[in-house]
This record gives structure tokens, C-alpha cells and sequence, in this order.
């Protein structure tokens, strides 16, 4: 199991990496700081502390799902489009500055989660919980977007 935590660690912040790297100059980018940004907006280490936290608890959680589950392409499926998204997420928000765009990559991934966490509750019982704070902090990174999208 630690062979396949290390795996899902090294994919999730490979996807990670590379939504960083299309960023372009990101948070500190003059067009971002001049945005008209939610009330709520959490200071920029939070979304470092964030992310990190959830990619290791996602990895474990995809490392235990891996071996409950039987339909491994559906899995697969699911994961590929999950990291697709979290990978463009960045660039089409930061680099493009595609707001709208960047709601509904959001949205979707989201959805993904969502997905994740309905199809496999039987198989990972109280190891759902280790999803839980992804599907929370999307939901918030959900409305800083869609706040982003409306008053900018």
C-alpha cells in the first residue's frame, strides 16, 4: 500500500506542478491583485497548506480505493479526468484569464470529486472521510471563482 501511496502522491503532485508551471506569474500577477476578490478569500499560504494537505489525503485515499475495487478502468477513468481538470484549472484561470472558463473546469472537477465520493462510499466506508476535505475546499475555491466571475 505505501508503494501505491507514493505512486498517487507523485501523480497527484505532478498534476500539481504542471497547473503551476502553465500558471504564468499566478497570485502575485498584476491582473490577479488588481481583481475585485470575495470577502472570504483566504490569505495566498492557504491555498499552498490546502492543496498539500489534500493531495496526501487524496492519495491515500485512491491508494485504499485502488485495492477495494474491481473495475479498475471506471477508476481510472474517473481519476485521468479528475487530474486533467485539476491540471487546467490553473492555467485557464491565471495564464488566460478565462474566469467563466475556469468556473466551469471547477465545477466539473468538483463534480468528479462528488463522483468519487458517491460511487465508492460502500467499498471505503469511514475512508471517505479522507475525500472530504478536498470536496470542502472546492466548494470554497468554487465560490471564490464564481465570485471572481461576477464582480470582475
Amino acid at each position: 500500500m505505501v508503494i501505491r501511496i507514493i505512486i498517487f502522491l507523485f501523480i497527484n503532485f505532478l498534476g500539481l506542478g504542471i497547473g503551476g508551471f502553465f500558471t504564468g506569474k499566478g497570485v502575485p500577477s498584476e491582473w490577479y491583485q488588481t481583481l475585485s476578490k470575495a470577502p472570504w478569500t483566504p490569505p495566498g499560504w492557504v491555498f499552498g497548506f490546502a492543496w498539500t494537505t489534500i493531495m496526501v489525503l487524496f492519495s491515500i485515499y485512491l491508494s485504499a480505493l485502488w485495492s477495494k475495487i474491481e473495475d479498475k478502468n471506471t477508476f481510472l477513468i474517473a481519476f485521468g479526468i479528475a487530474f486533467l481538470l485539476n491540471v487546467l484549472w490553473n492555467p485557464v484561470f491565471f495564464y488566460y484569464h478565462y474566469m467563466l472558463l475556469g468556473l466551469i473546469v471547477i465545477v466539473l472537477l468538483s463534480v468528479c470529486v462528488l463522483y468519487f465520493i458517491l460511487k465508492y462510499q460502500t467499498e471505503m466506508k469511514w475512508l471517505t472521510l479522507l475525500i472530504l476535505p478536498y470536496i470542502l475546499w472546492l466548494c470554497i475555491a468554487t465560490s471564490l471563482n464564481a465570485y471572481a466571475v461576477i464582480f470582475n
